[in-house]
This record gives C-alpha cells, sequence and structure tokens, in this order.
C-alpha cells in the first residue's frame, strides 16, 4: 500500500495526482510536433506525471524523446475511439506500438457488441490484444461507460474484463457525451473490490480540477481503503489537469480552458 493522501490538503492531492496522471493528446488534428510538446510537459519541478498517452503514430517519436530509461510511460490506444474494429487489425495496431516503444496499450472494448448481448466478442477481443501485448505491458481495457449506461451493464464489462487479464479498467474515451462519472467510477472499484485482485482504475473524460481529482481519490479510500492509490493502481487520462495541478503547487489561479475534455 502506498502512503495515505492528505485529502484535506489541495497541494497533497495536486501532488498525488501528478504522480497518477496520463497526460493525454487524442485529438482529432494532433500532429506529431504537438505530442512531443506534450512529452516536454511530462516532466516538471514537482515531478513526473505517470505516462503520457498518444495516438500510435507518435509513440516511436515520443519513445526517441523520452529515450528508455525516462520514469514517463507511454501509453497508447487501440481500437480508439469506436470500439468496433476487427480483431486483427486491432491486433496488428496492439503489436506496432509495442514494437514502437508503447509500455501500456489503452482497448477500446467492443462495447456495442456487448449492449447487443455478444460477451463472447468481448473476451475475444481483449483475450487476443492481450496476448499480442503480454507482461510486462500494462493493458488498460476501456468501458466506455457512458454509452453502456446500465450499472449491470458496466459492472458485468468490468468482470468480464478482470476475467481476461486486463491490468487496469479505463471509464471511456473522452470522445462521448457522457465520460467519467464518480457514479460509474463505484461500480467499477466496488468490482475490483469484490474480485480481490491487483487492478487498478482509470477514470477519462472531463477531469480537470484538483478538486474532481480528490473526490475520485476520497471514492477509491472508500472502497478499496487509505493507501490504495497509487501509479501501479489508479491513473487519471486528462490533458487539462495538469494546468490545475500547477496552478495548486504553485499558488496561482489557473488559466481559463486549459486543454481538452479528454
Amino acid at each position: 500500500m502506498a502512503e495515505p493522501i492528505d485529502l484535506t490538503s489541495p497541494k497533497a492531492v495536486a501532488l498525488a495526482a501528478l504522480s497518477c496522471l496520463d497526460l493525454t493528446e487524442l485529438g482529432d488534428t494532433a500532429t506529431e510536433a504537438a505530442t512531443l510538446s506534450l512529452v516536454d510537459r511530462a516532466i516538471n519541478e514537482f515531478g513526473s506525471v505517470a505516462a503520457v498517452c498518444i495516438w500510435p503514430r507518435f509513440v516511436a517519436a515520443a519513445r526517441a524523446q523520452l529515450g528508455a530509461k525516462s520514469p514517463v510511460r507511454i501509453a497508447t490506444v487501440v481500437n480508439f475511439p469506436s470500439g468496433d474494429l476487427p480483431v486483427d487489425e486491432v491486433v496488428a495496431e496492439t503489436t506496432r506500438a509495442v514494437a514502437d516503444g508503447a509500455d501500456e496499450i489503452d482497448l477500446v472494448i467492443p462495447w456495442k457488441a456487448l449492449i447487443a448481448g455478444d460477451e463472447q466478442a468481448v473476451r475475444d477481443m481483449i483475450r487476443a490484444v492481450r496476448t499480442a501485448a503480454p507482461a510486462p505491458t500494462t493493458l488498460k481495457t476501456i468501458l466506455e461507460t457512458g454509452e453502456l449506461k446500465d450499472p449491470a451493464l458496466i459492472s458485468r464489462a468490468s468482470d468480464i474484463a478482470l476475467e481476461e487479464q486486463a491490468d487496469f479498467i479505463k471509464t471511456s474515451t473522452g470522445k462521448v457525451a457522457v465520460n467519467a462519472t464518480l457514479d460509474a467510477a463505484r461500480i467499477m472499484l466496488e468490482v475490483i473490490q469484490r474480485s480481490g485482485k491487483p487492478v487498478g482504475f482509470k477514470p477519462a473524460g472531463g477531469i480537470r480540477t484538483v478538486e474532481d481529482a480528490g473526490a475520485y481519490f476520497a471514492l477509491c479510500e472508500e472502497i478499496l481503503g487509505a493507501g490504495w492509490v497509487s501509479p501501479s493502481t489508479f491513473r487519471f487520462g486528462a490533458s487539462g489537469l495538469l494546468g490545475d495541478i500547477l496552478a495548486t503547487l504553485e499558488d496561482r489561479t489557473p488559466s481559463a480552458g486549459q486543454g481538452e475534455a479528454y
């Protein structure tokens, strides 16, 4: 277990959020230059983010910029954002990303198939990507909880992901109308708690402030105990959150409109 976070201290929450942040650039018009600029922001005077989360086509460039020994991991997305690509295409995408230097794969499950009652399609996808990205590569499964909607379906998707050896369950792509919510987080964290497995949780989409981060940390402590949160068990998927983290740590007011929603 990690050191418990002092949830009464905005600066303590900000430092914890920084260490658990997947700093994200998944804009539809993202360029290599913008991605490398994001990489440059991943380490600052207060520490480093956990990872940068970027498009697969920029993984090799990010790896070259970070080097082999950087504390910042490289995460990328596959079957993203629609979740409905053929398994063989997703496996090929995953294999290339790992070869290019990705440490972590964020896989969108075929959530439309799950809504239609086809659990096997979800299992097949996760299993194939897990095989293409074995440990020590971290596999995060994106459930798209805002589209699943039904709490029972969110719970079932979480169970399936854990059964198929995902390392993290993640709420959302950040590309739909409803992304991370505390209600969905509670369902997913309760699945992790029941499983007894060392599985992590990643809320993504719309988390922009240290206050937002503190609410998720408090929920984790309620369900999984003080000290459960660490970069190995918890990540935020966000681009705008870093601005508020730094403003909090520097005792200044953040600029308006920092970052995107995801």
